[in-house]
């Protein structure tokens, strides 16, 4: 591994361009990649552009839109003039959107055709300039409608008349970024990363897990996120590496033929995407007949069966995966115990946007179940003031990679830091003698039990949606009592009261009968494998699924702040 002798941004497109000019970067599956040289030529001219329109360096320029090469493009764009990109999540409520822009003081915006209803027309008419991300086309008086929303490829070749515009040049210590996080707490804080946070990372987590140029990334979390961004985009780019976009949103229907097209040999994802594979496809598979339930049952046999399965859901993958990276949420233990007995090329990472993200991880050889790796080289980790017993503590982080501090936040930067320059994460975990972290649950969700132990909801959690009947849950604490609300798993419902649906038995009374069985079925079922102080006085139901963020952590704060 080559290291750059400046951690920029430019340098690494610049770097790319020079070592892989002909290799295919960018993508939209089913089309012609983008090759390293036309990406490099695409971006001189966006920034080009930029700087014909004021922009100078140190501006906010927003971008919204979906993931495609001209989002991939204009991030670089610019960033390569020493401008900040201020990348928006899709999910983002108009208001959030509008907030972000105000907070930021964005100069100008790429926006997709998609999502431009989402800015408003006052917003409209301070920003100086609006660029359609779909075509890289300047947007004066005529707003665009639904009929443009096929993305087209910016021309590659170079414009000649660039060749007298002199380019600013970004610095490491230059912000690159600002990202807005859509945390659990509610409170939506603008994270600056550097170019040397960015850059730094990458050269961090090449020190776990090599990507070679013949590497192929299906591209599934959204651009907008810095998971998605440093790990799926910036990595695979600093070396070399193919990455594809879908041009429709990823469900099974569009998931299925585009692995089987490309055959990735690299995905990034989140817990909630295999959870619902397995949950929806491979366990109800697994005990579709009384004889396969009992096998389920013992642990020889249950192996087997997820070695079978696991094989059956590579093939499905393309079959040449040899990363399959999971982040941004724990993963559920019946899960990950389903990968780990199969086979499957999965690991877990630990991160979070203020790290660049990746503060932690390791390749699938070397996956520990429930842990998510070892602090990758160059950074460092500890566990602050650990419990003399478990050897819990907060986790702490230090390093390049750790971000310049939040936007106008000095008061909120400040708390987020030890007196001798620690991260403080607000994760609580343990690090056992080989360096590997075992993930506990949050610091400010952990609840004191009526003797001072620690009760980490997120374990009580993970117990509770290995039941059948489960989809997903939430535990907290009210009046010195644990509840849990629980979204049913609607699909197993339906199986398993196929023959009252059958008998038209409708009286709501006889419904609510069946409901409060159900649920006092499922407090039982926990109760008997979690510890005494962890036990359940209640649980209730959650209609309709719970609100999440955009890397599928349920946002707690809706649920428990009353």
């Amino acid at each position: 591994m080559i290291i750059p002798n400046k951690l920029t941004l430019r340098d690494l497109i610049v770097r790319s361009q020079k070592d892989f000019p002909l290799r295919p970067a960018l993508s939209f599956v089913g089309e012609t990649p983008l090759t390293y040289s036309d990406l490099a030529n695409i971006v001189r001219n966006i920034s080009g552009m930029l700087l014909a329109l004021g922009i100078e360096k140190g501006d906010r320029i927003a971008i919204l839109g979906e993931n495609s090469p001209n989002w991939g493009a204009s991030y670089f764009a610019i960033t390569s003039i020493g401008a900040i990109a201020v990348p928006i999540l899709t999910d983002f409520s108009e208001i959030e959107i509008e907030n972000i822009l105000e907070h930021s003081e964005s100069k100008a915006i790429f926006v997709s055709s998609k999502f431009y209803s989402k800015i408003n027309a006052d917003r409209l008419k301070k920003i100086s300039s609006v660029i359609l991300l779909n075509t890289i086309e300047i947007i004066d008086e005529i707003a665009p409608t639904e009929n443009f929303v096929s993305y087209k490829r910016p021309s590659s070749v170079l414009n000649p008349t660039l060749n007298s515009i002199e380019f600013p040049i970004p610095e490491e210590d230059d912000l690159a970024v600002i990202l807005y996080t859509s945390g659990t707490t509610g409170r939506s804080k603008g994270v600056m990363l550097s170019h040397k946070n960015l850059v730094s990372n990458i050269i961090s987590t090449l020190g776990i897990q090599n990507i070679m140029h013949e590497d192929r990334l299906l591209s599934v979390l959204p651009l907008s996120h810095t998971y998605e961004c440093t790990i799926g985009f910036l990595l695979p780019l600093y070396c070399g590496a193919t990455v594809y976009y879908l041009s429709k949103p990823p469900t099974a229907a569009v998931l299925i033929p585009a692995m089987q097209a490309i055959k990735p040999t690299m995905i990034l994802t989140v817990p909630l995407i295999i959870e619902k594979i397995y949950r929806s496809k491979i366990y109800p598979e697994l005990t579709s007949s009384p004889l396969k339930r009992y096998l389920f049952r013992l642990t020889p046999t249950r192996k087997l069966m997820h070695r079978i399965a696991a094989k059956k859901l590579y093939k499905t993958f393309g079959g040449k995966l040899h990363f399959f990276g999971i982040g941004g949420a724990k993963l559920a233990y019946e899960v990950e115990q389903f990968l780990n007995e199969g086979r499957f090329p999965y690991s877990i990472g630990y991160g979070m946007t203020e790290a660049s993200p990746l503060i932690s991880g390791c390749t699938p050889k070397i996956t520990r179940f429930r842990q998510a790796g070892y602090c990758l080289p160059g950074q460092e980790l500890r566990i602050d003031n650990p419990n003399a017993e478990n050897g819990e503590g907060e986790i702490h982080v230090r390093g390049a990679n750790v971000m310049v501090g939040y936007y106008k936040e000095e008061v909120l930067t400040n708390e987020m830091f030890t007196d001798d320059g620690w991260l403080k994460t607000g994760d609580l975990g343990v690090m056992n003698p080989k360096g590997y972290v075992e993930l506990k649950g949050r610091l400010k969700n952990m609840i004191l039990g009526p003797s001072g132990e620690n009760i980490y909801p997120e374990e009580i959690e993970d117990v509770i949606n290995n039941h059948d009947l489960v989809s997903e849950s939430l535990v907290y604490e009210l009046k010195g009592k644990l509840i849990a609300r629980v979204h049913l798993n609607y699909e197993a419902l339906e199986g398993r009261y196929s023959h009252l649906r059958d008998a038209a038995i409708t009286l709501q009374h006889e419904i609510d009968l069946l409901i409060d069985e159900m649920l006092e079925e499922i407090r039982i079922y926990v109760n008997s494998r979690v510890s005494n102080f962890s036990k359940v006085n209640l649980v209730v139901v959650q209609v309709e699924p719970f609100e999440k963020t955009p890397t599928q952590k349920i946002k707690r704060y809706l649920y428990t702040k009353n």
